[in-house]
This record gives structure tokens, sequence and C-alpha cells, in this order.
């Protein structure tokens, strides 16, 4: 059964968090950086009622479990370097930001806000996280930063409607995220300091999971969708011009899109009749895989870059 995505302006991170409790809303990873060999690919997956994250090869062998607690852990999103995974996790209660290696060990929290920390995006340089959430009795969702140690804590945006999937750009500069101070979701830009907000996207498509940069910092990839049609991918130039729409499949929710680190394919979630699924295709839509069959649905994924090192 298709699961449609239903954000709406003042109450994404409720219905974010209600359908994560649920196991029902898609979690995304984020922005991918540049590698001359294309990583493993991580994702979220749900097995026996409890959602752990996996990760795979490009080909969908050497299936590997990263995590195995009883809580929530989704969200995967890689270092530049590929050794790292900051993720976001219900362990210790509320969804706070954690961090692993990329084989699932040693593994730390980040975040200790007590609110709803989601999203989470390396800086370029591994330094900083970018994630969105809201803090403990907020109304709203904001983009927030933090040192990969848990100090100094910044929050980048504070506009009254929801802020949210911040994935930094392949040279550290901008950060793309969703907000919906207009009222609809749309693809932003900000410096990587909070400054010179600007909009992005300016058509009726309400925009989701999530803005991904391609690895040479020229395109984003998005999900969109109007009304009750279901979502489908877009592509988008980093200057809002030349927008293209990627898959067009009318009983399928498509979302949660992360392109490879040589920049030619897309892996993305999509639901179907038979369930939901991590696919991989070409960056131009085409040439359609199944990444891994699994038991149970399957959350967004984030691609791994391996710059010359062997996989």
């Amino acid at each position: 059964m298709n699961r449609r995505i239903t954000l709406r302006p003042g109450g994404a991170i409720a219905a974010l968090l209600a359908g994560a409790l649920l196991l029902a809303v898609p979690v995304t990873g984020l922005a991918t950086f540049p590698g001359s060999l294309n990583g493993r690919i991580a994702y979220g997956m749900r097995i026996d009622g409890n959602v752990d994250i996996y990760s795979a090869l490009p080909s969908g062998v050497a299936v590997q479990r990263l995590t195995d607690g009883p809580a929530f852990d989704a969200c995967a999103a890689f270092s530049a370097d590929g050794k790292q995974i900051a993720w976001c996790s219900q362990q210790s209660g509320a969804f706070e930001i954690w961090t692993m290696k990329a084989n699932g060990t040693d593994r730390h929290q980040v975040t200790s806000l007590g609110g709803r920390m989601l999203f989470p995006d390396f800086s370029p340089t591994g330094a900083r996280i970018a994630f969105g959430g809201s803090l403990a009795g907020a109304s709203q969702a904001d983009v927030f930063t933090i040192a990969s140690d848990g100090s100094g804590l910044v929050q980048l945006t504070d506009d009254g409607a929801d802020d949210l999937y911040p994935a930094y750009s392949p040279d550290g500069s901008k950060i793309a995220f969703i907000s919906y101070r207009t009222g609809v979701g749309q693809v932003w830009l900000m410096d990587a300091d909070g400054t010179d907000e600007r909009q992005l996207t300016f058509d009726a498509v309400t925009k989701d999971q999530v803005p991904d940069w391609h690895p040479d910092g020229s395109r984003l990839v998005y999900a969109g969708g109007v009304g009750e049609s279901p979502f489908d991918l877009y592509a988008i130039d980093a200057d809002g011009t030349d927008v293209v729409q990627l898959t067009s499949t009318p009983d399928n929710d498509d979302f949660a899109p992360t392109w490879s680190p040589d920049g030619a394919l897309i892996a993305f979630v999509s639901a179907r009749s038979d369930g939901r699924f991590v696919y991989v295709i070409d960056e131009d839509g085409a040439s359609e895989h199944l990444l891994a069959p699994g038991a149970g649905p399957q959350f967004a994924p984030a691609w791994q870059p391996r710059g010359d090192r062997l996989p």
C-alpha cells in the first residue's frame, strides 16, 4: 500500500514524529560528497517491528546491519571521507543526533537537547553537523549546527515556520533546506553561517525529503508533489533554473533522493503496491534497479563517498 506524504505548514515536525513513531514516515539521508568510487549505501529498514540502519554495496549485495538496539534508528548521512555516519536515534528517549564509524562501531551521542533532532548532515570537513528539529517546548522546527563533539550549538533559522532537512553544499559554503515560510514547502539556500537566506523554488509543487546536492555542487535533487498527487523526483540548477522532473509514477511515491559520489546515479525510496524499498536510477531518471529486497519497509538512503579507496 502506497504511503502518501502529507506535511503541512506549521505542523511538519509534528506529522514527521507521529509518523516516525509509527514507523510509517520516510526518514532521509542527506548531502552526497564527491568521490571517484561509489561506496556503500546506508538505509533504514524495519524488521520484526524495529527500525535499524543497514548498508549494502550499490549492487545490493553484502548487506550489513549497523545498529541493533530497540530504539528507532535511521536518518543516516556519511561524512565526506566516508568513514563516519551521523544518524537520528531514540536511544536516549528523545530523538537526538548520534555518530558512529561506517561499520557501525564507536557510537556516540552528539546532541542532548531533549526535543526532536532529526536529519543530520556533516560539513565537508566533518567538524560540524547540521540538523533540523524543534527544541523542547518549541512550536516550530529550525535548522541548527553543532560541533561533532557536541559543543557549540548554533541556531541558524528562526522564522516562525518550519525549516527542515539541511544539506551542506559539497564545498561547505551553503546549506540547502526546506522551508514552509511561504505556506508551501520550498527549497531555500543560505550561507553556512545562516546568513543570506534566499528562496530557490517558487512553483506550486510542495517540496519534501530532501534537497541533496550533486557532488560538483551544480544541481540539487528533491521530492515534490501537488495536492494528492504522488511525490516524484526533480532536479534543479543551484541558481534556481532548469527544473527537470526525473520520475513520473502515478501510482508510486518517490522521495528521499541522494546522488552517488560520482554523480551518475541517484538512490531513493519508492512506495509502491508491493512495498517501500530503495531503488537506484541513472541521474536522468532512466535504468532503474532495486537495491536490496527486505522483509520490511526501507527508509531513505545515504551514499558513501570512497575517494580512491577500495570498496
